[in-house]
């Protein structure tokens, strides 16, 4: 399970040196994925492949799911952390997401969202009254 609120730099090259605290879970191989409003989607292999699999298990004569399929798909990047835990960011989702040098790495339980520093607290300004009125929409048994 991925937790917490992390403020790594994006260096010169597009990499992104990983939390220290996900390293390990990400060390044989991750998949980085457009997510939605913006960010990224960082996947350990084995989640982005369960997500893959319930995707393709979408009949393919539904147009909707052809789009998010292609869009999807087409934009994911695997890659495996070198030995100081960095991994790089195809420009093309770096400008997806409008990242520049100071991001948040966000844990999101199976995954990890990447956000632009500037994008996060304008995402989070929006969002903070919201998250107290969703608690009981979204997890209903509470």
């Amino acid at each position: 399970m991925f937790l917490g609120t992390h403020t790594p730099r994006l260096d010169d090259k597009g990499r992104l040196i990983l939390p220290a605290r996900f390293r390990d879970e990400l060390s044989s191989g991750l998949v980085i994925t457009k997510g939605q409003e913006r960010c990224l989607v960082v996947w350990p292999v084995d989640s982005f492949n369960h997500y893959a699999a319930s995707l393709r298990a979408a009949s393919p004569t539904q147009e909707r799911a052809r789009r998010y399929s292609r869009v999807f798909f087409a934009s994911a990047h695997d890659e495996k952390p070198d030995k100081q835990g960095r991994v790089t960011i195809p420009p093309s989702l770096r400008d997806y997401a409008g990242l520049t040098r100071d991001l948040v790495v966000v844990g999101a339980d199976t995954r990890l969202e990447i956000w632009d520093n500037a994008a996060w607290q304008t995402y989070l300004e929006a969002s903070d009254d919201a998250f107290s009125e969703l608690d009981g929409e979204v997890v209903p048994d509470l």
